[in-house]
């Protein structure tokens, strides 16, 4: 670990994550009948939201659910098996399988401006910068799997599978990062 890298707090926005019921679901009843949900037959999916935790989960017909909003992997399921309550209580025989957390988003500063055309031209195979189309200089990480965002102010947006990718994929580009600082 880089001794400055300490210095750098990382901040969950939001984690994504999926259930299965183990039922078919009627839309129509949970639309009806649920509290805070809104049913749009147009796109076959009622959105439920919780209000602790902050969560907002949409629901279909074959028992899929994917619930965003959360801002940690253990908030996130709690979420879910509210939800899966919540359809319990509706009259469903839900079964709560297969969670699973599908996308962390996450953000962070540098203590440092950073010089995006000399970080594309030393990471060229992993990096796509368009100034004209996006402010940010896009970073793909194989391993461990994630997307980085990195702006010239210094500012990074991590997207990974999990907590433990967002956490280690800093780690990774923040000397890659170092090397291209901006002069002040």
């Amino acid at each position: 670990m880089q001794p400055n890298t300490r210095k750098i707090e990382v901040t969950i926005s939001n984690v994504v994550a999926t259930f299965r019921t183990g039922c078919r679901l009627d839309l129509h009843t949970i639309g009806s009948k649920g509290k805070n949900v809104i049913y749009n037959t147009r796109q076959g999916k009622v959105t439920m939201q919780l209000r602790k935790p902050r969560i907002t989960a949409s629901i279909w017909a074959s028992g899929k659910v994917i619930c965003i909003g959360a801002s940690s992997e253990d908030e996130a399921k709690i979420g879910a098996r509210r939800i899966a309550r919540c359809l319990q209580k509706l009259g469903f025989k839900v079964k709560f399988s297969d969670f699973k957390v599908v996308n962390v988003m996450a953000g962070c500063s540098m203590p440092f401006k950073i010089s995006l055309i000399d970080f594309t031209k030393k990471n060229q195979l992993n990096t796509k910068y368009e100034p004209k189309l996006y402010p940010a200089a896009s970073y793909n990480v194989k391993e461990p799997k994630a997307t980085i965002k990195v702006f010239s102010t210094g500012s990074v947006t991590i997207l990974a599978p999990s907590v433990v990718n967002v956490a280690a994929a800093v780690q990774h580009v923040y000397p890659l990062l170092s090397e291209c600082r901006r002069p002040l």
